[in-house]
């Protein structure tokens, strides 16, 4: 279903561009197509989809361009919305175990129609008329919990993170490039209490773990799965080529390039 006139819009806060979630926000895929990954499990977007991307979650995104276009609908779902407008709906949370990042929401006339009727409001260069703004997210909410009820025990969940096993948590989210205070947050730790229980854990800081880890990675993905190391700094939580060269090769004595080449020799 093609929404005519409308590429792309937002509705509410902006969302942060690390890999972090920080508020819950639904996303309706006009054009173009999405990977996503969260720690634990892969996730394939594509045309037509709906979905709520669940806060409190690490997550990778790789975006495929369609005729070199990507248009989406995002729509916030901030906590300060969903306080004032469970005021005014007094929905109860229902309980579930759904620990999925991405929530994906069956069609249906209702989420056809709201995506249509957006049309009108739209005001160019990814701008909804902020006179309706929180209107048509109100109207969202509505659709959203009549169609897929159990969301509210999601959505209406204002706890932060309980206190997680650090170790299992960092080994399957090391790759993720996001500060200290993220991970203590999503461990629900203090930053002093993440660094201490950290420690207890590994034997060594968090910051000389997370660059170990991640230089063992890169090596293994290099030497073993024929990745290129320009593919694979960013894969494994580095922000720049060159000095995640600087440290492999501090690191290994090689450069990612040479056991690049090394690799192919032996193969």
């Amino acid at each position: 279903m093609k929404v005519n006139n409308i590429q792309s819009c937002h509705l509410g806060p902006e969302i942060s561009p690390e890999q972090f979630i920080p508020e819950h926000f639904f996303m309706y895929l006009l054009k173009g197509s999405m990977t996503a990954y969260d720690g634990n499990k892969h996730y394939s977007l594509k045309p037509g989809d709906y979905y709520i991307a669940r806060k409190n979650y690490l997550i990778r995104y790789t975006k495929y361009k369609e005729d070199d276009q990507f248009e989406k609908i995002i729509i916030t779902l901030d906590e300060a919305f969903l306080k004032e407008f469970q005021e005014r709906h007094p929905y109860v949370a229902s309980s579930t175990d759904n620990n999925d990042s991405f929530l994906f929401l069956k069609e249906n006339r209702l989420f056809k129609s709201y995506v249509q009727s957006l049309e009108p409001y739209y005001m160019g260069d990814l701008q909804i008329d902020e006179t309706f703004s929180d209107i048509k997210r109100e109207e969202l909410m509505l659709i959203i919990l009549k169609s897929e009820p159990w969301l509210s025990g999601i959505l209406f969940n204002f706890s932060t993170p309980e206190k997680i096993d650090i170790k299992a948590f960092m080994n399957r989210s090391f790759r993720f490039n996001v500060s200290l205070e993220r991970f203590a947050f999503m461990t629900g730790r203090s930053l002093s209490s993440f660094k201490r229980d950290f420690v207890q854990a590994f034997g060594i800081p968090p910051g000389c773990w997370l660059k170990k880890k991640r230089l063992d990675e890169a090596f293994f993905q290099i030497s073993k799965q024929n990745q290129k190391p320009s593919d694979v700094y960013l894969e494994v939580g580095f922000e720049d080529l060159s000095h995640f060269s600087f440290a492999f090769k501090k690191e290994f004595g090689k450069t990612p390039s040479e056991v690049a080449v090394e690799s192919k020799v032996q193969q």
